[in-house]
C-alpha cells in the first residue's frame, strides 16, 4: 500500500482534475467559449451485422485455421487447438441437454479463473441453447448462491480448487444441482460428488446437432450493479455480443491482425475471463482472429513476467492497475514486449502521464489504446482507433475515443435522459444506443426502466466530447466503486453491514488509491459498542477480497440522509477528500 503522502498527493490531483477539467488543447470546460449546438454522436458508418448465434459465428472463423493452437496455459502447457475446442464445445452441450436434462434457455453458472477449457464451456453450453451466467471466481459461497437463485441456474461448472465454495453456495440456494469439475492439474483427485468435466467434454453421442438457438436468445448472463444498488443479471443477446464482435472488428482490423497461415500472433489474457471486457475481447474476439490465448488463472507478477519473457506476446488486455505494473516494475525489461504491437487499456480510466510513462517504458513501436465499455453494452461502445496512420496520442491522449460504428451517443444534463443534446466541451451524462446495448435486468423491470429509455442506455458516467468528437469520461453519476477495475456496489456492502447485530445503519464510499484505482470506506452508526476488526471480520467471510474495506472505518453518530432517505454519499466522499488535504 503507498504512504499517506502518496495518496494525498493522489487526492490533490483527483480534486484538482474534477473542478477544473482541460481538454487535450488545454481549454477548460468552465472557460468562457462559444457555446455550440448540441448534436448526436455517431460512428463510423453502418457495417452489416449477421443474424446469428455466437458458436456458429466463432466457430465458422476458426474452420481457416483448425490445427492452430485456440488456447494454452502458460503454467502447465496444457493447450487445445480451435478444433479440439468447437468439437468438445459441441459434445458438452449435446451431453447436457441429453444425460442431464436441462432445455433450452435454463441458465449454467461458469464459475472458472482464466483456464484453456473456459472457451470449451462457455461456447458448449451456448451450442445447447443454454444462457452462460458467469461468476467472479473470487466469490464466496455466499455470493454465489444469490446467483444461483437469481439466475435459476441448473448446473455448475467449476475447478476441483473451486468446489467446496460451489457446493456450500448450492446448500445455502437450497438447490439440488450437479456440479461439474475440471482438474487444472493432472495429480489432482476429483471431489466425492463431483462430475469428471474431461469424461463430459469428451463424450461423443450419435445423435444429430442439436437445434440452433435464434439470434435473439439471451446467451450469457452476467451480473452488474448498473448505475445503482444490487448485483443484476444482465440479459445480453447472441445478437448483443455477435453485433460486439463485429464492432471490434471494424475498430481494429488494423491493429489485430488475422492468422495467416501457421504465423500465429500470442495474447497473455490475466483479466479474468468471467468479466464482459475478457469474456467478449479476450476470449472470443481473438479466437476469431486466430490469435493463441494464454490464459493466467491469477495475477502473480513472478509468472506474468515470465509469461511476457517466455512467449514474446504481441498483444495484450490491460486495466490501469496493469499498466502501472509494467511501467514500474524493474523486473519487466522493454526486451520482453519487442514483439508487443497493441495494448488496450479498458476497465477504469487511464490518465494521460501514465500513457506516456507505459509508451516510454515500453517503447513507441507500441500502440496503446484506450476504450470504454460496460457489462450491458457487451461491452464495446467507444475505442480510441479512428486515426491510425497519424499521430494517434497528440489528438486523442487521454480520450477514449470515438463511438464505435452502428451507435450513437449523446451528453444530456445529469438526471434528465430526455433533455436536448449538450454541446461540445459541455459535461453532462454519457447515453448511449446501440445494437450490444443489453435486452435488460434479469427479473428486475424496474431496474431495467431507469436504465433504459427510448432506446438509450443511461451509462452514469460523466462525460463531454471535444470538436473532433473525441469523448473524455470525467467523473462519474452512477454510485459505483472501481477496485482493480472490478465493480463494488456500495448497497450491497451496506446491506450485509446493517445485518450485523450491533449496527443500526452504515454508508459505504470509493476513496482514491494509487493501486488499486479506489478502495471501499465504511460509515458505520452504532447500537451497541464494537470495534473495527469485528466489523470486519463479519463481512470478510461474506464478500469477495476486492470489496474488503480496506479503505477504512469510521464510526459515526449520523449516517447523513436526504430528506427522502437517501445516503448523501457525495457529502461523506467530499468530506473525506477534505480531510485527507487538511
Amino acid at each position: 500500500m503507498f504512504s499517506r503522502v502518496a495518496r494525498k498527493i493522489l487526492i490533490q490531483e483527483r480534486c484538482r482534475s474534477s473542478k477544473h477539467f482541460l481538454n487535450r488543447r488545454g481549454f477548460s470546460s468552465s472557460c468562457r467559449r462559444d457555446k455550440q449546438e448540441g448534436r448526436i454522436l455517431k460512428g463510423p458508418g453502418n457495417i452489416e451485422l449477421p443474424k446469428t448465434t455466437i458458436p456458429d459465428f466463432v466457430f465458422s472463423h476458426c474452420e481457416k485455421f483448425p490445427d492452430l493452437v485456440c488456447s494454452e496455459c502458460p503454467i502447465t502447457k496444457k493447450k487445445y487447438t480451435f478444433r479440439q475446442v468447437r468439437d468438445r464445445s459441441k459434445n458438452l452441450g449435446k451431453v447436457l441437454r441429453k444425460k442431464f436434462g436441462l432445455n433450452r434457455g435454463d441458465a449454467v453458472l461458469i464459475f472458472l479463473p482464466n483456464l484453456p477449457e473456459f472457451q470449451i464451456t462457455t461456447l458448449g453450453c451456448m451450442t445447447a441453447g443454454l444462457v452462460v451466467s458467469t461468476a467472479n471466481c473470487l466469490y464466496t459461497a455466499d455470493e454465489i448462491s444469490r446467483q444461483i437463485v437469481d439466475s435459476s441456474s441448473k448446473l455448475i461448472i467449476t475447478t476441483v480448487e473451486s468446489y467446496e465454495v460451489a457446493r456450500k453456495s448450492v446448500e445455502k440456494a437450497q438447490k439440488r444441482i450437479p456440479i461439474i469439475c475440471i482438474r487444472t492439474r493432472q495429480d489432482q483427485l476429483l471431489p466425492r460428488d463431483a462430475i469428471d468435466f474431461e469424461e463430459v467434454s469428451t463424450t461423443v453421442l450419435d445423435i444429430p446437432d442439436l437445434e440452433p438457438s435464434d439470434p435473439e436468445d439471451v446467451a450469457v448472463l452476467p451480473y452488474s450493479s448498473g448505475t445503482t444498488g444490487l448485483p443484476k443479471g444482465v440479459r445480453l443477446s447472441h445478437h448483443n455480443i455477435v453485433s460486439n464482435l463485429m464492432q471490434m472488428n471494424d475498430s481494429y482490423s488494423k491493429l489485430i491482425r488475422n492468422v495467416e497461415g501457421n504465423e500465429q500472433d500470442v495474447t497473455l489474457a490475466v483479466l479474468p475471463m468471467f468479466h464482459i471486457y475478457g469474456f467478449t475481447i479476450t476470449t472470443l474476439f481473438m479466437m476469431i482472429k486466430g490469435s493463441k490465448v494464454l490464459p493466467l488463472q491469477r495475477f502473480s507478477p513472478d509468472t506474468y513476467i515470465q509469461s511476457l519473457k517466455e512467449y514474446n506476446v504481441d498483444y495484450l488486455f490491460l486495466a490501469p492497475p496493469l499498466v502501472l505494473f509494467l511501467t514500474l516494475h524493474p523486473d519487466v525489461l522493454p526486451e520482453y514486449l519487442k514483439k508487443l504491437r497493441f495494448a488496450f487499456s479498458g476497465a477504469a480510466p487511464l490518465g494521460p502521464l501514465d500513457e506516456e510513462k507505459f509508451l516510454d517504458k515500453v517503447g513507441r513501436h507500441v500502440l496503446l489504446v484506450q476504450a470504454y465499455g460496460l457489462t450491458e453494452t457487451s461491452p464495446l461502445v467507444a475505442a480510441n482507433t479512428r486515426f491510425v496512420g497519424e499521430d494517434l496520442r497528440d489528438v486523442s491522449q487521454g480520450s477514449i475515443g470515438h463511438v464505435v460504428a452502428n451507435t450513437e451517443a449523446k451528453i444530456v444534463k445529469p438526471g434528465d435522459p430526455t433533455a436536448t443534446p449538450l454541446g461540445a466541451l459541455e459535461s453532462g451524462e454519457l447515453l448511449v444506443r446501440g445494437p450490444q446495448v443489453m435486452q435488460g435486468y434479469h427479473n428486475n423491470q424496474k431496474a431495467t426502466d431507469e436504465i433504459l429509455q427510448d432506446g438509450w442506455l443511461r451509462t452514469g458516467d460523466l462525460a463531454h466530447y471535444n470538436e473532433r468528437d473525441f469523448i473524455f469520461i470525467t467523473d462519474r453519476v452512477k454510485e459505483l466503486i472501481k477496485v482493480k477495475g472490478f465493480q463494488v456496489a456500495p448497497a450491497e456492502l451496506e446491506e450485509l453491514l446493517r445485518d450485523h447485530p450491533k449496527v443500526a445503519d452504515a454508508a459505504v464510499i470509493g476513496i482514491p488509491d494509487m493501486v488499486s484505482g479506489e478502495l471501499p470506506r465504511a460509515y458505520i452508526q452504532l447500537k451497541e459498542n464494537t470495534n473495527t476488526d469485528d466489523i470486519n471480520r463479519f463481512l470478510n467471510d461474506k464478500v469477495a477480497k476486492y470489496k474488503r474495506l480496506e479503505g477504512g472505518i469510521e464510526f459515526v453518530k449520523e449516517i447523513p440522509k436526504n430528506s427522502a432517505g437517501k445516503i448523501l454519499r457525495r457529502q461523506l466522499k467530499e468530506r473525506y477528500l477534505q480531510e485527507q488535504q487538511a
